[in-house]
Formats: C-alpha cells, sequence, structure tokens
C-alpha cells in the first residue's frame, strides 16, 4: 500500500496499550533461573513463583509453537492440549516470550536468563554500533565476535559451575554456532539427527546425575508456519510429529524430574495483499530519513540517517501508527518493551524508531529482504498470537 502525505490518517496507537511482556515474573528468560534456583544454583532467582523445585529439569523447547497457536489445535496435539491445564505450575496460564517475539531474542533469553536490553540481541537484525552495518542475528552475519556482544554466563555455565549436570540435545548443526555459543553454551551439547533421537537422549542426560539440568529443541514446525502458515495441513501434521515427541519424552522421565515443554513464540498467517503487507521499498513517506531497516516485518527497528530522528518517528506514527505501536528508541525503552533495564553496550542496536505490529499486517521489504517478505507466517510483534507461549509441566 502507497501512502501519500494529503491522506488523513487515523490516531496513532496509544503506546501505554501494548502488552509488554512479563519480565521478572512469568517470562521465558525467568524459566532457567527459576529452575536453576530450585537445584540450588547460587546467584539466580525464583522468578516465576509458581514453579515447584525439582531435582532434575528438562526444557523442551518448540520452536513456533505460541498458546493461541496450540489452544486452536486440541485434536491435533492431544497429549500436549492434555497438559494445558498444567501449565504455569498448574494454574493453567501461559507465559510470555521478549520483546520482540523471534527465534534469536527468545533462544538468547532462555539460555542466559536474561531480557535483550541485557543479552544484547534485541531483534532479528539489529545495527552494530561499532560498524554501522546490520547484524543478522540468527545467522549471525556478518560475523560479529560473540563474546563482547553477549558477555553474560549462560544459566547452563552458572548451572554446571555449581556441579549440576549440565546438557543441550539439539541438531548437530547447531552445535558450534555463534548463537548457540552465547545464548545456550555450558556442559555438555549433543547433536543428534532425528526428533526421536533427540527425546530419548534428553531423557538419558536427566538420568546422569542426581542434579540435572537438560535442553532439547525441535525447530521444524516454525519452518513450515513461515513457508505454508499456521493454517496449512503441512503445519499441522508437524504439530502431530511434535505432539508424540512430547509424549515420548514424558514417558521416558526419571524420578525426581520436572519436564517444561515451552516455545520461543507463537505466529501468524498474514494475507498476501496491500492492505495486509505494505511495502518499504515501494512506500516513499516510509523511506525518507532512514539509513538502516532492521528487524522483521512485524517488529521493525528503523535507523535514522542523523539528525533525522524526530521527523522519521513522526512520519511512522502518522503513516502506521493506527496499525502498529510507533515509538521512539527512548519510548520504547522507557515502557520496558526490552526488559527493566539497558545495558549501556545494547542502547543504539535498538532502532531509532520501533515498530511492533498491532493488526494482521506486515512491514515487508520486497528488495532488500525477498525471501522473508515470502513468508506466510510471521511473528516478533506483542501480541497474544505471538508473544503467549505454553509452559506445560510433567511430573515423575
Amino acid at each position: 500500500m502507497v501512502h501519500t502525505a494529503w491522506e488523513p490518517h487515523p490516531e496513532p496507537l496509544a503506546l501505554a496499550s501494548a502488552p509488554v511482556p512479563e519480565y521478572g515474573s512469568g517470562s521465558l528468560a525467568d524459566l532457567l533461573p527459576t529452575l536453576a534456583a530450585g537445584m540450588g544454583v547460587p546467584g539466580l532467582d525464583a522468578a516465576i513463583p509458581e514453579l515447584a523445585p525439582a531435582d532434575r529439569n528438562c526444557v523442551f523447547l518448540i520452536d513456533g509453537l505460541g498458546w493461541e497457536q496450540l489452544t486452536a489445535h486440541p485434536d491435533e496435539a492431544p497429549f500436549l492440549t492434555s497438559l494445558l491445564a498444567a501449565s504455569r505450575g498448574g494454574t493453567g496460564r501461559p507465559i510470555t516470550a521478549a520483546y520482540p517475539a523471534t527465534t534469536a531474542v527468545s533462544l538468547a533469553s532462555v539460555g542466559t536468563g536474561l531480557p535483550p536490553g541485557r543479552h544484547g540481541l534485541p531483534g532479528y537484525t539489529a545495527r552494530n554500533p561499532d560498524t554501522g552495518e546490520l547484524m543478522n542475528q540468527l545467522r549471525w552475519h556478518p560475523w560479529t565476535s560473540p563474546r563482547p556482544w553477549q558477555p553474560y554466563p549462560t544459566v547452563f555455565q552458572q548451572a554446571h559451575e555449581a556441579g549440576v549436570h549440565a546438557a543441550q540435545v539439539s541438531s548437530p548443526t547447531f552445535e558450534n554456532t555463534p548463537l548457540t555459543k552465547v545464548a545456550l553454551s555450558g556442559g555438555t551439547f549433543h547433536g543428534r539427527l532425528t526428533g526421536e533421537e533427540r527425546m530419548d537422549l534428553a531423557a538419558e542426560q536427566l538420568a546422569a546425575a542426581d542434579r540435572s539440568l537438560v535442553y532439547t529443541y525441535y525447530a521444524e514446525l516454525d519452518g513450515s508456519g513461515h513457508r505454508y502458515g499456521v493454517a496449512s495441513d503441512t503445519w499441522r501434521g508437524q504439530l502431530m510429529y511434535v505432539d508424540r515427541l512430547a509424549q515420548r519424552l514424558a514417558e521416558q522421565l526419571p524420578p525426581r524430574s520436572a519436564l517444561y515443554i515451552t516455545a520461543d513464540h507463537g505466529m501468524v498467517d498474514i494475507p498476501f495483499d496491500e492492505d495486509h503487507r505494505i511495502d518499504f521499498d515501494e512506500d516513499w513517506e516510509l523511506r525518507a530519513g532512514v539509513a538502516l531497516l532492521g528487524g522483521e516485518g512485524r517488529a521493525r527497528h528503523v535507523y535514522a540517517v542523523d539528525g533525522a530522528a524526530g521527523d522519521v518517528v513522526a512520519v511512522w506514527r502518522e503513516v502506521l501508527g493506527d496499525r502498529f505501536w510507533v515509538a521512539s528508541r527512548d519510548e520504547a525503552i522507557e515502557a520496558g518493551w526490552f526488559g527493566p533495564h539497558i545495558d549501556d553496550r545494547v542502547y543504539a542496536r535498538i532502532g531509532d524508531v520501533v515498530a511492533a505490529a498491532h493488526d494482521d499486517v506486515l512491514l515487508i521489504a520486497s528488495q532488500r529482504e525477498p525471501n522473508e517478505s515470502a513468508m506466510v507466517g510471521n511473528h516478533g510483534s506483542m501480541t497474544p498470537a505471538e508473544q503467549l507461549v505454553p509452559l506445560l509441566e510433567v511430573r515423575s
């Protein structure tokens, strides 16, 4: 959709109406610290009060399985559906991802136990203030030294140092990636190709010590959603498969164990028309004064040319403000979108303008981002369909 400067625009969304993640009490960043604190790991707090301690804890993270998508498909996921009442310590409630609700940000929040404003991965792509380049934080391109980018120890590292058996069981392709190193390293990594192998080995690792912290991961549900949408038969078939995987793992839990099944974000399908897909590369108003376009279609970081930040936020708010929450960097920080504290090294990684989708709308960039612009299923913003994730629990 191409807008013109003389068109009237509705009133912008109030920033206070954005549902900020439950940092500090019920977000993905609070999960591992709560479990590790219950096992006696020093320096960590049990931030999710509904979770009872266990000697052996396993987290199974299913990429892309949002709370709303799960509750809408009881026939495809009978086992997971049977656990809904046990979510979040028996409250029957979900937890939240971080903002933005996207894989790199969420995995860093899970593994470090920190919100994005501290671990420093604030989006799918973000500007590196040292180089001025846009960095893809999922693919880690262009190359950036991992440890200065995310200097904090992971919860797995802290648990390992405290004598807890820590292990990650995932695809072998993830073993040496920079994202794994900064977000999920510590203890031992075990690469297995099939989902069944991962479930079996996760159960073995859980039983390997009196105190164990094990993480396992499945990515293909998310991939199916991006390619075909969460309304597709392919996505539903993947959901049926992960339901069987979760049951397979639950049935092998050793004594004194707690299994938590969660996700990094949900997903929404966006129609392929001009009303739902606004093309930045074809909209002169939105391009004016913009040096770099970061983030992703439902969670944008916008980096302005020198001196233009105020004009860019005003134009973006006028053009998109009835469908996106549009904030300046300082407004987004003050509202707590990235957590209660922003490290100095992270401040300039956040866009001069931050735009989070409210409606079923996508801000694509057909020339700059042809692959991302063609995706059916998308995520990133603060809507319940993207933010809310399950925390299903099985105990032995």
